[in-house]
């Protein structure tokens, strides 16, 4: 059986998503919260750049975007409300305790009639092919075992035009600032989720598995041979993150 990582562990291919699962059922409830301390709050400005890569229309065109890995909706909600009335957003993520957390937070801002909470496995997504015009993901792909599969049901279930945009973290290239942001990552962030989540591991995860990710060419070459077209990204923040952007032509 071929072998994977969880982090910089080396783990059976098998056993890495009920790992990944594990991980995000411990973080749930605190997920947008550390989301705000371990980034400065600096990942508000990065989904609204994804969204505005997305670029709903405002008008009553219909207009239907999958979000995968988005549990607890925060992408959906955005794209709702930078789009038109023909906007709907399906949320796909294979963690029940995040999609839980989601529906919630929809029903409070009573988006339940445009934003749909489906779980749903990356690599196998229940949806026709061609039955979405743009589909998202952010800080996910890196977590899901087998990313080939995952581009590839995002080829098939975009329609002809289709847009597909990740949001990932990357590489820090700049002198000095990479020195700062390993101290960062490795140190700060797992005692934030020891302080604030009560568990330091699953952030301690989500630093490996960042530094594990490939670099920006080499995952925008992996889009192109999903069958993308026009594939770019955008280095953001000195290197955090990436915005990756492809089309089905």
């Amino acid at each position: 059986m071929p072998d994977t990582h969880f982090g910089f562990r080396q783990v059976p291919l098998a056993e890495k998503q009920a790992l990944v699962d594990d991980v995000f059922h411990r973080v749930a409830r605190r997920y947008d919260l550390m989301n705000d301390l371990m980034t400065g709050g600096l990942h508000r400005a990065w989904k609204d750049d994804l969204v505005t890569t997305v670029n709903p229309p405002r008008g009553a065109t219909p207009f239907h975007v999958l979000d995968v890995a988005g549990g607890t909706g925060d992408i959906a909600f955005r794209v709702v409300d930078a789009g038109g009335s023909g906007i709907r957003v399906t949320v796909a993520d294979i963690n029940a305790e995040m999609l839980a957390v989601g529906r919630e937070y929809a029903a409070r801002r009573g988006y339940d009639d445009v934003v749909a909470f489906v779980e749903a496995n990356a690599e196998a997504l229940p949806f026709p092919a061609g039955s979405h015009q743009a589909y998202s993901i952010a800080f996910g792909i890196r977590n899901v075992p087998q990313i080939e599969r995952a581009l590839a049901e995002a080829y098939r279930v975009l329609d002809i035009g289709g847009h597909f945009v990740c949001l990932e973290f990357s590489s820090v290239d700049v002198p000095m600032f990479d020195r700062l942001y390993d101290f960062y990552s490795f140190n700060v962030i797992p005692a934030l989720g020891r302080a604030v989540a009560g568990d330091s591991e699953p952030y301690r995860y989500l630093v490996e598995s960042i530094r594990r990710f490939p670099r920006p060419s080499a995952f925008a070459d992996m889009i192109a041979a999903a069958g993308f077209r026009r594939v770019s990204y955008r280095m953001m923040s000195g290197g955090i993150v990436a915005l990756h952007s492809g089309w089905r032509l």
